[in-house]
C-alpha cells in the first residue's frame, strides 16, 4: 500500500477540508484556545492578492464555529517575507467582515490564523512554533483581542524529543513524517482515531487516475517556483 503526501493541495483538502471532525482535532491541537472548538462549519476560500511566484504553493481551508470564531488554515510549501503580510490581510478581512455597517464592534468575534510552512523562516529561533497578538510593549499580558497568528516551521519540529503521545505531536508527525510514495506508516499513527482516519485518506488506491495527475501537476508547480524563486535571488530581486 503506498501514501501520498499530506502537504500536497489535493490530499491537504481532502484530509482537512472534507473532514470537519478532523480539522477540528488539528485545530484544538495546535491552537491556544481559552475553550475548546465543539462544532465548526466551513467557510469558502477567498482569493487574496496573489504573491509574486506563489501561486500554486499556498493552500487554505477556513471554517466558523458556534462561537462565531473564526479559523484560516494555511498549507505553505515555500516561504518569502512577503507572506506575514498576505497572512495579516487575509486574517484582517476576515475579521472587519463579521459585522454590517452600524452594528456594535462588540459582536466581533477573534479571528485566528494558523499557519504551517515548510520552510525555516525565523533562522535565530531554535522553537518551531510562532504566536503572535496584539499586546502592549512593557505588558505583555495586556492584550488587544481579535487577531492571532501561530505559524509552524515543519522543518524544526523534530518528533524524537517528544515522548509522548499528544495529538499536537501526531498531527504534526502526520505532515512532517508521511513523504510522496511512502509504503510503511508509523504504528503509533494507527491507535489514535483521527490520526488513523486521516492516514486512510492519503492511500493512493483511493484517488482516481485524474485526481492522482492533479496531484502530481502540483510537485511539478512547486518545483518551477522554486526555480523561479532561486533565480530571483541570483539576480537579487
Amino acid at each position: 500500500m503506498r501514501y501520498l503526501d499530506p502537504k500536497n493541495d489535493l490530499t491537504f483538502k481532502r484530509v482537512f477540508g472534507e473532514h470537519a471532525h478532523l480539522l477540528k482535532s488539528f485545530l484544538n491541537s495546535q491552537l491556544p484556545l481559552e475553550s475548546p472548538i465543539d462544532t465548526i462549519e466551513y467557510l469558502p476560500s477567498e482569493l487574496v492578492p496573489e504573491i509574486p511566484v506563489f501561486k500554486n504553493s499556498i493552500v487554505d481551508v477556513r471554517c466558523i464555529d458556534l462561537l462565531g470564531r473564526q479559523f484560516i488554515v494555511e498549507m505553505q510549501m515555500l516561504w518569502t517575507d512577503s507572506f506575514k503580510s498576505r497572512v495579516v490581510f487575509n486574517a484582517s478581512k476576515a475579521f472587519v467582515r463579521q459585522i454590517e455597517r452600524g452594528k456594535e464592534y462588540k459582536e466581533l468575534q477573534p479571528v485566528y490564523s494558523l499557519n504551517i510552512i515548510n520552510e525555516n523562516f525565523e533562522h535565530d529561533l531554535a522553537d518551531y512554533l510562532h504566536h503572535y497578538k496584539i499586546v502592549h510593549l512593557l505588558d505583555s499580558n495586556k492584550i488587544i483581542p481579535g487577531l492571532e497568528f501561530i505559524f509552524i516551521e515543519l522543518p524544526k519540529f523534530k518528533a524524537n524529543k517528544f515522548t509522548d503521545k499528544k495529538l499536537s505531536v501526531l498531527w504534526l508527525r502526520f505532515l512532517s513524517e508521511i513523504k510522496d510514495n511512502q509504503e510503511e506508516i508509523p504504528a503509533d499513527f494507527l491507535e489514535v482515531p483521527e490520526i488513523k482516519e486521516a492516514t486512510e485518506l492519503l492511500k493512493e488506491s483511493s484517488y482516481t487516475k485524474a485526481q492522482l495527475e492533479t496531484y502530481d501537476k502540483y510537485w511539478d508547480g512547486i518545483s518551477t517556483e522554486k526555480s523561479l524563486l532561486s533565480g530571483a535571488f541570483d539576480d537579487g530581486k
